[in-house]
């Protein structure tokens, strides 16, 4: 203890007293981090010495950011006969069968906020209006596509939805922004709030998707929604003859998960439903005796974990772009030993140095799993979306500054619900995604969310348009003080981070400052998370903010590793040696897309990675190993 007195000195004073709850080994790591943190040092620091700091963090989120919320009370099962991903999520956890499954509590990162203020201080609409509405669109330049702004609504809504409750709230917007809101009011139904039965947190909300990395989002969260999406020949799924989705007789999509889409949207559930169907006839080829329901189980399984893969090994790195996030990515999959090793000896040398896939056994670190309150407010990337589409013209041989001619651009709001796939079906699969892939999303920065989006026709979970238009800038605000979401300051000292003590801690722009201190004052503390998130200073490469990426620092990994499926059960075996075959030699979203319009993207991209710009240049050719390397 005499070491432990003797350093807490150094730590800042808002983050002394977690010292004391620690164990001496966890104090010592502790210390370093806070050290390399109090002098903005490990982004900046070479390859390995990054990825320690990171692996450092991560075991300290891992033992004081899991909470469990609610009770388990499931049973156990025999895992060889739920050797599949079920309908609802259940059956994945090795010992009980509801955990992580639909309609059970989401987790949390951090106790609920302690705050005094209230739902309304300031108002939602305020906030809104003064920080975050768009008053210009501002995007990311090349390094997200509108390919990946809409993959991370695609895996939002394979992962967590929140149940409401069947009573609504109506926000006013106080009298001196009404004028500047497109809705002076809007009604909403308030989220549900469950008891527990658990003397630590007594109320929790329920998560209507499955929390795996299960595909829900393309198979459905239950019975229903499956046997939806199900042709029942073959295993292959519904699919129409130009590619895209089926549409009911209300021209709603037939696909997993259907509320609050647009056409972006519906175009990866298109992709990678044609991508099940494909997985499927090979498997029809090399197992004649498969019948319909072993088909498709196995083409769910191969299809989930490429999924996974992409996001992990292609998206995160275009979201973080460093070297030191690059290699921690890849370590997540295949280990320190790299690829090459893992396939000739597989996942034999443990986490670190053959990943967390095709671990022996699910790691939950004490918390059975569930994704978690936190984890869905710093998924709020609303700014990513544009104000229009920017439409290429495929069939032309002129090019514009190396890119594509724009033919025509078309306004968002055209993009979404019923409008947006009848919009989908005449621009057609091919030239969406070529466009998709030639425009910039928006950046998660301040005064950058749509406009357009504070006057928006919700859904309810059958996709259908709900009569009361929302203020998404304002629900959103109001959405994370009804859970319980510390603000910005508590957010970070939960995260083990060190708290602003100023306005000036957060960013440099005055403009920003100053318009902080309208709406805040001098009072740091109020500061709501959203609006942190987005004032924050990114690291250089950095496309979301360094707190958001501390919880996906925890998040991503535990996807992986809490998952049967990509740990006891990642297997020929489990997946068939066809399956297995195509998950292993599938890295990408690119060789998705090659797979399918195998001339898509010789012809149209000049990037590395199918979520950057697809006309900007490749990753530069680099000969030192990356562990090698310096900071980026």
């Amino acid at each position: 203890m005499a070491f432990s007195f003797s350093l807490t000195a150094f730590v800042h004073p808002q983050l002394r007293h977690v010292v004391g709850k620690m164990s001496l080994f966890d104090t010592i790591l502790f210390y370093v981090v806070h050290l390399l943190d109090k002098f903005d040092l490990w982004h900046r620091l070479p390859v390995l010495l990054g990825l320690a700091y990171l692996g450092l963090r991560r075991h300290l989120h891992q033992r004081y950011n899991l909470l469990h919320v609610g009770k388990v009370n499931g049973k156990k099962y025999d895992t060889e006969e739920f050797s599949y991903r079920t309908a609802d999520g259940t059956c994945n956890h090795p010992v009980d069968h509801l955990v992580g499954s639909h309609g059970t509590f989401f987790g949390r990162n951090m106790p609920p906020s302690t705050s005094t203020y209230g739902l309304l201080e300031p108002h939602p609409a305020t906030v809104a209006t003064k920080l975050l509405e768009r008053r210009k669109c501002t995007d990311c330049g090349s390094q997200l596509n509108m390919i990946g702004c809409a993959w991370v609504q695609f895996m939002i809504h394979d992962w967590n939805d929140h149940m409401e409750d069947t009573e609504q709230v109506e926000l006013r917007a106080p009298e001196d922004v009404a004028a500047g809101c497109p809705l002076k009011s809007f009604k909403f139904f308030k989220t549900r709030k469950v008891p527990t039965d658990s003397p630590d947190l007594k109320f929790g909300h329920l998560n209507s998707r499955t929390p795996w990395w299960d595909g829900s989002v393309i198979y459905g969260n239950n019975k229903e929604g499956m046997i939806r999406v199900r042709t029942f020949k073959d295993g292959k799924l519904r699919v129409s003859g130009d590619g895209l989705l089926e549409h009911d007789d209300n021209g709603i999509p037939i696909s997993g998960d259907v509320r609050n889409n647009w056409a972006g949207f519906s175009l990866l559930q298109a992709l990678f439903m044609k991508e099940h169907n494909a997985i499927c006839d090979v498997l029809k080829e090399h197992y004649p005796e498969f019948d319909d329901e072993k088909l498709y189980r196995h083409a769910r399984l191969t299809t989930s974990a490429v999924i996974a893969k992409i996001h992990t090994l292609d998206l995160s790195i275009e979201l973080a772009k460093t070297d030191t996030v690059v290699a921690g990515t890849r370590i997540n999959w295949y280990g320190l030993l790299g690829k090459k090793i893992k396939d000739l000896l597989g996942p034999k040398f443990g986490p670190i140095l053959s990943g967390l896939v095709g671990l022996k056994r699910p790691r939950d670190h004490g918390t059975p799993y569930s994704l978690t309150e936190e984890f869905v407010s710093v998924y709020r990337m609303h700014s990513l979306l544009p104000d229009k589409i920017v439409l290429r013209d495929l069939k032309s041989t002129t090019s514009e500054d190396k890119s594509l001619p724009i033919q025509e651009e078309i306004p968002m709001t055209e993009m979404i619900g019923k409008e947006g796939e009848k919009s989908l079906s005449k621009i057609g699969i091919e030239k969406m995604l070529v466009s998709m892939g030639h425009q910039s999303c928006g950046a998660a920065t301040m005064w950058n969310y749509p406009t357009w989006m504070r006057n928006l026709v919700p859904h309810d979970i059958d996709g259908e348009e709900r009569a009361d238009l929302v203020d998404m800038a304002a629900l959103e605000i109001y959405r994370d003080r009804e859970r319980g979401i510390p603000r910005y300051n508590e957010f970070r000292r939960n995260l083990l981070m060190i708290p602003i003590s100023k306005w000036e801690d957060l960013t440099d722009d005055e403009e920003v400052i100053e318009a902080l201190r309208e709406v805040y004052g001098d009072d740091v503390e109020k500061l709501d998370l959203q609006v942190g998130l987005h004032a924050e200073k990114k690291i250089k490469g950095f496309a979301i903010s360094e707190t958001a990426f501390n919880i996906f620092l925890l998040i991503a990994s535990r996807r992986l590793e809490a998952d049967r499926f990509f740990t006891t059960n990642f297997n020929a075996r489990t997946y068939t040696e066809k399956g297995f075959e195509w998950v292993n030699k599938t890295e990408t979203l690119k060789d998705v897309i090659d797979r399918h319009f195998p001339e898509m993207t010789e012809k149209y991209m000049r990037c590395t990675s199918a979520f950057a710009v697809w006309n900007s240049d490749p990753n530069p050719r680099r000969y030192l190993p990356i562990y090698l390397r310096p900071a980026t």
